[in-house]
């Protein structure tokens, strides 16, 4: 299997009964740029069974780290999701995805707008020090259906807050706003929904969305990236890819599985 590097589990954390994270050695001839995915996955029956991850680990750090779903028929989190310390897994050699700084004309406020595991590749560019030179201020949005559901991003950012090197940088650029849909929490709604009626905005003490400054990437859910495309579009936002930057982005792996 030439195609693959064959890394080891180092950890695995199940947060709920539907969500786990889990890292892994990483080879030193991998290279990726943060927002980026590779296909990964096991071996079974002696051939590879794969799907598309999003790294939720910076290109800077020495372990891999993914965030997935648990799907009780499905073909490879089934698997996955059982995986232990110790255990091999797969790892394409080719990192690739539109989730990336360089797709983005310049602006000055960046949204990262996300799902569930939608928020893998976020947890990534959040850790890049590129990112914060390029953007003044950096929001970054989780939508959920269950308050639990929050508890890897959550971690996430409270860990990067007392990073010596990240923690200034979150302090003064990087906005957290966490929302669920079906429980009582602070921030209540679908990202569409805040989007839409500025509560969003709002809540964050921030000005509205304005084409002029803002730029967008999303991953989640596709009935939630189509709705959010069509908004943003009929405002006048272009889509971007590695031949012509634009206003958002879409990571389109995940919106045609």
């Amino acid at each position: 299997m030439s195609a693959f590097y064959r890394e080891k589990v180092v950890s695995v954390h199940h947060w709920t009964d539907t969500l786990f994270s889990f890292r892994a050695t990483r080879d030193s001839g991998f290279r990726f740029q943060n927002g980026q995915f590779a296909m990964i996955g096991l071996e079974v029956d002696g051939r590879p069974l794969l799907r598309a991850y999003s790294m939720a680990s910076a290109n800077h750090e020495e372990e891999l780290e993914f965030f997935s779903i648990k799907v009780a028929d499905g073909p490879l989190t089934s698997r996955l999701q059982k995986i232990r310390e110790g255990d091999t897994i797969l790892v394409g050699r080719k990192a690739t995805g539109t989730l990336v700084a360089d797709n983005l004309i310049p602006g000055s406020r960046l949204l990262l707008l996300s799902t569930g595991t939608g928020l893998a590749p976020f947890a990534s560019l959040i850790k890049d020090p590129d990112v914060y030179d390029r953007f003044e201020t950096i929001v970054l949005v989780h939508g959920c259906r269950q308050v639990s559901e929050l508890a890897y991003g959550e971690q996430l950012v409270e860990g990067l807050r007392n990073d010596e090197l990240f923690g200034p940088l979150l302090s003064e650029k990087l906005v957290y706003y966490p929302t669920v849909t079906r429980e009582p929490f602070r921030n209540r709604g679908r990202i569409t929904d805040l989007i839409a009626s500025e509560q969003l905005f709002n809540d964050i003490g921030r000005t509205p969305l304005d084409i002029a400054t803002d730029r967008v990437m999303m991953c989640g859910g596709p009935a939630m990236l189509d709705e959010l495309r069509g908004m943003f579009e009929a405002r006048g936002f272009l889509e971007g890819s590695g031949n012509a930057p634009g206003h958002f982005v879409i990571e389109k792996a995940f919106v045609e599985r």
